[in-house]
């Protein structure tokens, strides 16, 4: 392969610019309202605020560790709004705002930061598996589902479909690649969203791929496209249109948007140290948010109370977080042990009695210790 081709400048789906103003693409028409892009905007800006104060309660050291979405919500808002109630996702461990779309409260993503909490909710009830921290793993077990949809007959414009997020570093690894296989050769009714923020850590993108992520679709068979991720109207239309190809028996899509971790990896980490400050300002100027916001205000579609009163409701957004963070109980040491299997499990029930002894062996342990 040539370095021209290597190199070529893909196409980028977008619908909205930063500048606000409102195009259209003509394989991903988007029928929306001015309702239901004030919504999407709430949407935006709330979750940003869950975010906010997740990192500085983490600071305080109300949390044990964060991991920011700050430059990537509009991909998220805009996929997770795209799911129907009977889709499922799997996430990895940054999708805060897919996790807001699918009813999980800002306080049981905190709980597991906060190690309040030995599991975090119940994936059935919301459609949203359990955040996943080996990196890429979840891609498999969305690949997995999918084809137990498939086999269940689950399929059609009533079906089901699937959806694994991840992120660019993610697809260097091999149990992305493996479901891409498995995804492809079955025909599995899946959509892999990968968030290319464009660092893996501290690793930059062109140490990854030498193509596009999108293109890597065209190698196992099925299709991809790149998306403005911070673009939450092409986001919507984008990830609609996948997850309707997938729950009518077209198959995997893989979508690559096109975004930018404004913040750090992590709260652990420290992104000055490998990362222009030049290249942090560009991606300013296409935050997600303020191009929702011109939008609305160059087409008279939202005044500012209406501005005004998102931001009231951002900050008992906040203060509601603040106050759930600091106020949660601790587990008990043996609901560790709770639910691991759905049945009895012998060697479980002894490793039980085993830690229950150990506690109770502390002076002034409770009756709760071998509970």
């Amino acid at each position: 392969m040539s370095d021209t081709a290597a190199h070529e400048e893909p196409e980028l789906i977008q619908l909205l610019t930063p500048e606000g103003e409102l195009t259209e693409h003509p394989d991903y028409p988007l029928d929306i309202t001015a309702e239901e892009i004030r919504a999407l905007y709430r949407d935006l800006v709330l979750v940003r605020r869950v975010d906010s104060e997740a990192i500085t309660l983490q600071r305080q050291g109300e949390l044990g560790l964060w991991v920011s979405l700050l430059g990537q919500e509009a991909a998220q808002i805009g996929s997770g709004r795209a799911l129907h109630e009977g889709d499922m996702a799997f996430p990895s461990y940054r999708e805060h705002g897919v996790a807001w779309c699918r009813g999980i409260q800002p306080k049981e993503l905190l709980s597991m930061f906060r190690g309040a909490s030995n599991g975090g909710w119940d994936p059935h009830e919301h459609g949203f598996h359990l955040y996943t921290i080996v990196i890429g793993s979840q891609a498999l077990h969305a690949t997995g589902y999918a084809m137990g949809v498939q086999r269940d007959g689950a399929v059609g414009e009533d079906g089901t479909a699937v959806i694994s997020y991840f992120g660019d570093g993610a697809t260097s690894q091999g149990d992305t690649n493996e479901a891409f296989n498995f995804a492809s050769v079955n025909n599995a009714p899946v959509v892999f969203f990968c968030q290319n923020n464009q660092w893996a850590i501290s690793e930059p993108l062109e140490r990854q791929s030498r193509v596009p992520i999108y293109k890597r679709a065209a190698g196992f068979g099925f299709p991809g496209m790149r998306v403005d991720g911070n673009d939450v109207l092409a986001c919507l239309a984008v990830t609609r249109a996948a997850l309707d190809n997938a729950r009518t028996g077209n198959g995997p899509t893989l979508i690559e948007a096109f975004t930018y971790r404004m913040g750090a990896h992590t709260t652990n980490d420290d992104p000055t140290r490998y990362r222009d400050k030049g290249e942090l300002d560009e991606w300013k100027a296409k935050d997600p948010i303020l191009r929702v916001r011109r939008y609305l205000e160059a087409n008279g579609l939202a005044d500012e109370a209406f501005f005004a009163s998102i931001e009231e409701e951002a900050d008992k957004v906040g203060e509601t977080v603040r106050s759930q963070c600091r106020n949660m109980p601790d587990p008990e040491p043996l609901d560790i042990f709770h639910e691991v299997y759905a049945e009895p499990n012998v060697h479980i029930d002894q490793q039980r009695a085993e830690f229950a002894d150990y506690l109770s062996s502390f002076e002034g342990a409770g009756a709760e210790g071998g509970r």
